[in-house]
Order: C-alpha cells, then structure tokens, then sequence
C-alpha cells in the first residue's frame, strides 16, 4: 500500500525514476480499486460513475508513474507516446515497463534501488 501512496503524494512529478516494484505495486493497487469500484457501480446501479470517478483521478499519477518509469530504463518520457499505435505500443510499454532499472545513475537521476550516492569529502 505504501507503494500506492508513494505514486499519488508525487502525483504530478514527472522527474526522476521510479523502480519496476514501485511501478507493479501501482498497478496492481489500481487494479484492485477499480474492480472494487466496478461492482460498487454495479450494484448501486451508477453505471461506472465511480469507475470512471477514480480513473479520472487517477490520470496524472498514472502518467507521472509512467514517465518515471521509463526514465528507470534510460528512456525518455515522450516514449509513451508509442502507446497511440494500436496494440504494437502497448506491447512495445509492456516490454519497457519490465526492464530492469539501468545499474548507475542516468541522466534522469540516480538508481532509486541504490539510491543517492554519497557526497566525498
């Protein structure tokens, strides 16, 4: 959950690199709400409203997240731009959003697993 709340307090930082657990973790918690949501609405008879409440809320974190993500791998955010192609982008995020996070610091910050690296004297 800590993860969850990770990516929405940073809701609209596009800069520095989010790790693949922070990334799956999102994911995986979003997933949850919104099924959750999705029998709420079926129940209360909404019609998706809730659904629909939550994924607009959700938006920027989830692109911030995204953005984050790739910055993790070496790539620029503007990559996510490949998911307008129909079914070849999203394969192609799919595989990104899997790499490993590259191992030193990158131009986008350093490693969130190693962390900063330490100030010499």
């Amino acid at each position: 959950m800590q993860w969850y709340l990770k990516v929405l307090q940073n809701y609209v930082g596009f800069s520095g690199r989010a790790r693949r657990t922070e990334f799956w973790m999102f994911i995986l918690f979003n997933f949850l709400a919104a099924f959750v949501l999705g029998i709420l609405d079926r129940i209360l008879g909404l019609g998706g409203f809730l659904g629909g409440l939550y994924a607009l809320a959700v938006l920027l974190p989830t692109i911030a997240l995204w953005v984050r993500r790739l910055h993790d791998t070496g790539k620029s955010g503007l990559w996510l731009l490949i998911a307008l192609i129909p079914a070849v982008g999203a394969i192609v995020l799919l595989v990104f959003a899997c790499l490993d996070s590259e191992p030193a610091a990158n131009q986008y910050g350093p490693n969130p697993k190693t962390g900063p690296l330490p100030v010499s004297a």
